[in-house]
């Protein structure tokens, strides 16, 4: 755990493990979601379908699709 301070501009420096773990550089844009009193910084990514589809492939293994469709026969 890291900590970051806030800047009179509203501005915070995040540590490097957590640009290193987002995979993040200067200039890169980040999604910003407000759970209650939670904050989740997330890489906004460049392709949203490409992101769905690595994602996609992560949780699922190939044959996935096809052996649900072949369950519904």
């Amino acid at each position: 755990m890291r900590e970051a301070k806030l800047s009179s501009k509203n501005q915070i420096v995040i540590p490097r493990e957590a640009r290193n773990a987002l995979r993040i550089k200067a200039g890169d844009k980040l999604l910003v979601v407000v759970r209650g009193d939670t904050v989740i910084l997330l890489r906004k990514p460049k392709n949203y379908s490409r992101a769905i589809s690595e994602t996609a492939k992560e949780l699922y293994p190939p044959d996935y699709l096809k052996r649900e469709r072949e369950s519904w026969q």
